[in-house]
């Protein structure tokens, strides 16, 4: 009677169980092809868990190599891809990106107007803001009152603390001409010669310690093997926060200033869910763990008002109005851009 009883209760479980378990949906996919140390992990957990999401992140270290690999992934490999504006008209022009449906966005009333309706994508058609920043200088020294803040840091031949630069055309040069008094986007054969001269003569002085990406340059700055690296500013603050000897520079010339955007490759395997996280990350408290996280600007106008004071007070990360005046974002320059790479490949060799 007992067997029967115990067979009896183990049937009613199953019968009342399996339902509740067939009514559990599959988790959804979403894969984010985006720059290292960008997005919050447990930002990235939560949308899991609240959105029943299985979340996989690629990473690459330049707009160049994503955009690369973006070109010879099997399609649907990527739903979101966080280019730079200037990418954007390449992108478009490969047919690389798809619009937005914007009635699945509804946050995006929380960004400041500045940072929509760019020259690149107007009414923001195929994109949304996420950050922004600057690329400058991190510098390893116990008195940042003696530093002068220049570009004469690393194209100055009396100047000896050892250095390494972005490894990317654009970045690289943009720097040489705004330190020589040019356009960061001039097309001009004379101001490009002397700009890449420039760079020549800095590589090949003893204290050059090569091209790098961001994060490598400024880890040989962190482990006291060089002095001074080009990063972005997020990364430098971020390095600032855990080491007191190391400060951010924005030289006195200008330097570049940048806009990150998210993006839906064409041909997304899961661009709903791709939609829902765009419209999450939207949120004004997400936004600003995502500020916090990074320690890059964030062009969401609610967040920036749940930022610590020293965040928000911080000109590593948001630049008095002075700085800005002398800062540029970097244009696409269509087939003249190919000066850019052609004088890179002269750098490189010399």
């Amino acid at each position: 009677m007992k067997i029967f009883k115990i067979l009896l209760i183990a049937c009613l479980l199953t019968l009342w169980v399996s339902p509740v378990m067939a009514a559990e949906e599959p988790k959804k996919k979403l894969n984010i092809f985006t720059w290292s140390e960008y997005i919050d992990l447990d930002v990235i957990a939560d949308f899991e868990k609240t959105h029943n999401v299985d979340v996989h992140i690629d990473l690459y270290e330049s707009n160049e190599e994503m955009i690369i690999r973006l070109e010879s992934a099997r399609p649907g490999s990527y739903d979101i891809i966080i280019p730079t504006t200037y990418l954007l008209p390449s992108l478009l022009s490969k047919k690389l990106i798809q619009p937005l449906d914007k009635s699945l966005l509804p946050n995006i009333s929380n960004i400041d107007p500045r940072f929509l309706n760019i020259s690149e994508d107007p009414g923001n058609v195929y994109t949304i803001p996420y950050q922004w920043g600057t690329s400058g200088l991190a510098i390893r020294t116990k008195d940042p009152s003696s530093i002068e803040p220049s570009w004469d840091l690393v194209y100055k031949p009396s100047e000896q603390a050892s250095f390494t630069l972005f490894d990317t055309a654009r970045d690289v040069f943009g720097s040489a001409l705004l330190y020589l008094g040019y356009s960061a986007n001039t097309t001009d054969p004379e101001e490009l010669m002397k700009a890449g001269q420039l760079v020549i003569e800095a590589k090949n002085r003893p204290n050059f310690r090569g091209f790098s990406g961001g994060v490598d340059g400024l880890s040989k700055v962190i482990g006291n093997v060089n002095t001074i690296a080009q990063v972005y500013n997020g990364e430098a603050v971020k390095a600032s926060l855990e080491d007191p000897d190391i400060h951010y520079v924005l030289p006195k010339e200008g330097c570049e200033i940048w806009l990150d955007l998210f993006a839906i490759p064409t041909g997304a395997a899961n661009a709903t869910v791709a939609h829902e996280f765009l419209n999450y990350i939207m949120e004004p408290q997400i936004a600003a763990r995502l500020a916090i996280y990074s320690k890059y600007p964030s062009p969401n106008l609610i967040a920036i008002e749940l930022l610590p004071a020293s965040d928000r007070d911080n000109p590593g990360i948001y630049p008095p109005v002075e700085m800005l005046e002398k800062m540029e974002y970097y244009k696409d320059l269509g087939y003249e851009g190919e000066r850019y790479e052609e004088l890179w490949n002269i750098v490189k060799t010399r």
